[in-house]
């Protein structure tokens, strides 16, 4: 990963931080830092990731892949963990 020192926010990038920040925020009234709200995305990323693996041992990977499968992790069959990012 390169460190950037701007960020650059497309129209889709605003909406998703936008819905993002409407998860994270205490009411309808709170408005949190985007440094928050991308705190919270990367945690959950990686809790995610921890919760799948941790749950190979008790459902079948069927299962896994049927519910933990998004546009950020893909899961191949019996295999690993994959970012569609890149």
């Amino acid at each position: 990963m390169t460190k950037r020192t701007s960020l650059k926010l497309t129209d889709e990038r605003q909406r998703k931080l936008d819905r993002a920040s409407a998860i994270v925020a205490k009411d309808e009234y709170d408005d949190p830092p985007m440094s928050v709200v991308i705190d919270a995305a990367l945690t959950h990323l990686l809790e995610s990731e921890e919760n799948i693996d941790d749950a190979r041992g008790e459902y079948d990977p069927e299962t896994i892949q049927m519910i933990a499968n998004t546009s950020v992790i893909g899961l191949r069959y019996r295999t690993s963990i994959e970012s569609r990012y890149r």
